[in-house]
């Protein structure tokens, strides 16, 4: 691999990482509810799956979708579904009762706990069409197919980790600078509206995906 070639990785999964996604928004969404420690057991949820799918791409993830695209429809509907379920839950979130507008010392009616938000990370990032064509489809054309194979993956893989997990902590960041916000129950019911409403839109565009 040339550094030119590298040079140009770095650049378009800076881009494609930065680009809002369910991924960046349930990220933001678990530090600006529940906290910054919490949002990294939803991040390492997140790169757990990305980078998996990305080692499965280097044994022909690609070729496997190309020839079973029913495979990639079943992925798309049970991401499309999650991420609807994501949204409706966030909707209708519970918010302490507040109505004289003092600020609440907690944004939850419960801590989270990181298991759960592990989870969710998984589950969103392995059912993200963006995230499947990356691995599948993006990045191979990156690996000359004349030079060692696994030492051009190790790199793209590992440049692709710090330049996720970068985003990950730039969205977390923003999430910590809402919670203070959100103490105050009217606008986190707006948070939970607005994130609720997001997650089902992204459903949608992922049921409208075509392979």
């Amino acid at each position: 691999m040339s550094l030119q070639t590298w040079w140009l990785f770095v650049m378009m999964t800076f881009v494609v990482s930065a680009t809002p996604g369910p991924n960046m928004l349930l990220v933001m969404s678990s530090s600006a509810r529940f906290g910054f420690r919490a949002a990294v057991s939803t991040m390492a949820g997140c790169m757990t799956a990305l980078l998996a799918m990305m080692s499965i791409s280097a044994a022909g993830l690609g070729a496997l979708l190309h020839a079973f695209p029913a495979v990639f429809d079943a992925l798309r509907w049970a991401g499309a579904a999650y991420l609807a379920y994501l949204g409706i839950k966030c909707w209708r979130a519970p918010v302490p009762d507040n109505a004289d507008g003092v600020e609440t010392p907690r944004l939850t009616e419960r801590p989270a706990k990181s298991g759960a938000l592990f989870r969710q990370g998984v589950l969103v990032a392995a059912s993200n069409p963006k995230a499947i064509l990356f691995a599948a489809a993006f990045l191979p054309q990156f690996i000359h197919p004349e030079m060692p194979k696994l030492p051009q993956f190790a790199i793209l893989l590992a440049t692709f980790a710090v330049i996720e997990i970068s985003w990950y902590l730039v969205y977390a960041g923003s999430g910590q600078r809402l919670a203070s916000y959100l103490r105050r129950a009217a606008v986190l019911k707006a948070f939970n509206r607005v994130t609720g409403g997001v997650f089902v839109g992204f459903a949608a565009v992922m049921a409208a995906v075509r392979n």
